[in-house]
């Protein structure tokens, strides 16, 4: 079974998954951030899912997640038939309706995400396992008293190509999170090869290097990097597959052929990282379903098979969820 905001699910039913999204994404400390407009976030969703998608794990963090979600006009809510409001109270509870308006499974992340969004003043007042609590009872009873449960552990980030004395807490109370309730951990790691550190913090936690993601990879165009991690038994997740600039989508492609050659299909996980404005259909992006209709025939013309592609979108999600 897996957490999804709606309760849980079997994983079998999960489908094509995208695992490294954001959908309610407040990063306005970096000028950078989602709109917040319900109505907006349920067409772009939509796209996903008639290109055949089925689940989005949401790995914002809680620190980015914002205040509340505006939906001025009750519009989505007005057609369905529902009562509608001004504001959703949170972007969790947002995240349920989501859910519910548009039939795609929603998995919600909970952890702590980098400098300079950490609250430096609250790390230092608190230990690293009342930190990992924190994480604990998102997963367990709720977040933030919403009842909706986080069912995966991440984004947890490190901001340069060093781990900060914050974020190694993070890390740390994440591990021991993880130890807690089994879920499985990813991160990012960008614009520097730091991923390794971040396996080695987790690995001093006594965390199997497979319950592990190391997002944002294709952001690092070091071919032994990516093999490192997977030597040390992690997952290798390609999750800015966004299309736009040509050289960085034939950077993508061949990462992922050059692994599927190497005999690692099984080890790699592919998303959008949604997380900018301007990513979004509406705004001229290629938005949630790029993946599953451009990305996927570029792949198809690289030689990639359907079977190849169910794996990393269908079976290698699920087992990086469920351990399986």
């Amino acid at each position: 079974m897996v957490i999804t905001v709606l309760g849980e699910v079997d994983a079998a039913d999960l489908g094509v998954t995208l695992p490294h999204e954001h959908v309610f994404f407040d990063g306005t400390l970096e000028r950078q951030a989602l709109s917040l407009d319900y109505t907006v976030i349920v067409e772009e969703v939509r796209h996903f899912k008639v290109a055949g998608g089925q689940t989005l794990v949401d790995v914002t963090p809680r620190d980015l997640r914002g205040a509340g979600v505006q939906d001025p006009q009750g519009a989505v809510r007005r057609a369905a038939g529902q009562n509608t409001r001004s504001l959703a109270a949170s972007p969790v509870e947002a995240l349920r309706d989501l859910s519910r308006d548009t039939g795609v499974t929603i998995i919600a992340g909970t952890g702590y995400y980098r400098d300079p969004y950490l609250d430096r003043d609250w790390f230092d007042r608190h230990s690293v396992d009342e930190i990992a609590e924190v994480l604990v009872r998102d997963i367990t009873e709720g977040i933030d008293g919403t009842g909706v449960r986080a069912g995966i552990i991440g984004e947890i980030a490190a901001r340069k190509w060093y781990i900060s004395a914050a974020e190694e807490r993070s890390f740390r109370a994440a591990a021991r999170a993880h130890k807690q309730t089994g879920l499985t951990i990813t991160t990012g790691a960008t614009p520097w090869p730091v991923g390794l550190q971040q396996l080695d913090v987790l690995d001093s936690e006594g965390i199997d290097p497979r319950r592990v993601v190391i997002g944002n990879c294709d952001k690092i165009n070091l071919p032994e990097y990516h093999d490192e991690i997977l030597r040390r038994g992690a997952w290798v997740q390609f999750d800015t597959i966004r299309g736009g600039n040509q050289r960085e989508v034939e950077a993508r492609l061949s990462y992922i052929t050059r692994l599927i050659d190497a005999g690692f299909l099984d080890r790699i996980l592919l998303s959008h990282d949604i997380f900018k404005a301007e990513h979004f259909k509406a705004n001229g992006g290629t938005g949630f379903d790029y993946l599953l209709t451009s990305f996927a025939d570029l792949l198809r013309e690289r030689g990639v098979g359907d079977k190849e592609l169910h794996c990393m979108l269908v079976d290698n999600p699920r087992r990086m969820l469920t351990d399986e």
